[in-house]
């Protein structure tokens, strides 16, 4: 890896770290509220023309949300970084750190010794590109694809080394897998869980798709769960209600003004990024204890990359990445539960939602932009009507087909931190 020569953004009176206003809708608590609320409401509409009962069905959401955890982890870890000015694109070699790690410790011992050893692996990872960015000036992108390179070969190289002999072969090891661990606990609230199961069977509209919901959410919750949950909670209010957090978004808004007001932008820079690679690597710990109880080669499966395109749905708000985070997730259990049904139902949401941002489009007089929308619309139309459900390829491609239309349909209202990215030197602001 090498240095290399990147602009740094010009000195300024004062960090501006309040994220802006102008143009900009910020997505608050009531917001987000009435946004799940609208979507419920169209899924449930999809659910009733359609007959596809699973689309919000509570098998359905517990799924989401065991997908939605990890996504959601490596996102809230790209968010700490590029709060501090650093892009994470080794998020993915990170949460596979964790995964590993996570399994290691986790069929010896404990599996919240797992935990806690898939973040130190995850920190560890976090540490080298806060080395290679901070310290030494490697360009981020760089320096993230290398330690994706080195997490997939350190991992592949003592997979075979660690899980192929002794103890761990004789339980069930191989070169690719990890001997499994113990589960970690979960939780069901036995008399809420079974009362909202009975109302979801009754299908009626909008009522049964909220018993759906709440169902999911308190059956079968893993304790892990509700854990990255309160780190949610817990990095809204260390970044945008203390001092450290203030400091540490000035790093990423304008470093050379921070430090001219005597904040340690290196030490920021540092902390933000290991923490970053912790979430990550929780998010892969999780992966490996939870969500299937032994490591494998391949687990990740992207996520750390999904993660990322979360945070940058969520605009880099935590608010906005975990709902990012529950719509991927939600596209990752489709293609779990094999969902050809649902997802054939849910092309006529992905068609109403086409059709509307082109009269949107045209309404703004975009005309090429409502005319593409509208093609497009009218072509997934024209499918969902000549077809019962989508093949098999199609369900497991569609995760990732989410992540590029949601990326593309939000960009227009992003607003990354100034400095993200961009190189700093220690004493520019002196």
């Amino acid at each position: 890896m090498s240095a290399t020569a990147t602009s740094t953004p010009p000195p300024a009176a004062a960090p501006k770290v309040s994220g802006g206003k102008a143009g900009r809708t910020r997505l608050s608590f009531p917001v987000i509220l009435l946004i799940i609320a609208g979507a419920l409401l169209a899924l449930s509409a999809v659910r009733l023309i359609t007959g596809a009962q699973d689309v919000t069905s509570s098998g359905q959401i517990s799924a989401m949300i065991a997908m939605a955890v990890p996504i959601g982890l490596a996102g809230l870890g790209g968010l700490w970084a590029e709060r501090a000015g650093v892009v994470n694109i080794g998020l993915e070699g990170m949460m596979i750190l964790g995964t590993f790690f996570g399994a290691w410790a986790g069929w010896q011992t404990d599996p919240w010794i797992g935990v806690l050893a898939g973040i130190a692996g995850g920190m560890f990872g976090g540490l080298l590109h806060a080395v290679a960015t901070v310290t030494f000036g490697v360009d981020h992108i760089i320096s993230g694809i290398a330690i994706n390179i080195l997490a997939l070969g350190f991992t592949t190289y003592f997979a075979k080394l660690w899980f192929n002999s002794g103890e761990a072969a004789l339980k069930g090891g191989s070169p690719k897998q990890s001997p499994p661990s113990e589960e970690i606990a979960s939780i069901t609230l036995p008399g809420l869980s079974s009362w909202l199961r009975s109302i979801e069977k009754h299908e009626w509209f909008f009522v049964s798709d909220v018993a759906g919901v709440l169902g999911g959410l308190v059956t079968n919750l893993s304790l892990l769960t509700i854990v990255a949950a309160l780190l949610f909670v817990m990095t809204f209010l260390v970044l945008w209600k203390t001092s450290f957090g203030l400091r540490l978004r000035s790093c990423g808004e304008n470093p050379v003004a921070a430090e001219s007001l005597g904040v340690n932008v290196y030490k920021y820079k540092y902390i933000a990024v290991i923490v970053s690679g912790g979430m990550a690597g929780l998010g892969g710990a999780f992966l490996s204890l939870v969500t299937a109880s032994i490591y494998n080669e391949g687990q990740t499966g992207g996520r750390g990359y999904i993660g990322l395109a979360a945070m940058i749905f969520g605009n880099w708000r935590p608010g906005g990445l975990a709902m990012g985070a529950g719509l991927f997730g939600y596209a990752d259990a489709l293609q779990l539960r094999s969902g050809g049904e649902s997802v054939h139902a849910l092309l006529l949401l992905l068609v109403v939602v086409l059709l509307g941002l082109a009269a949107w489009k045209f309404y703004r007089k975009s005309m090429v932009q409502a005319v593409v929308s509208a093609v497009i619309g009218v072509g997934v139309l024209a499918w969902f009507l000549s077809t019962d459900t989508v093949p098999t390829e199609f369900v497991s491609a569609t995760p990732y087909v989410v992540t590029l239309l949601v990326l593309s349909l939000s960009a227009q209202r992003l607003r990354m931190p100034k400095a993200d990215g961009m190189r700093y030197r220690k004493g520019q602001g002196k």
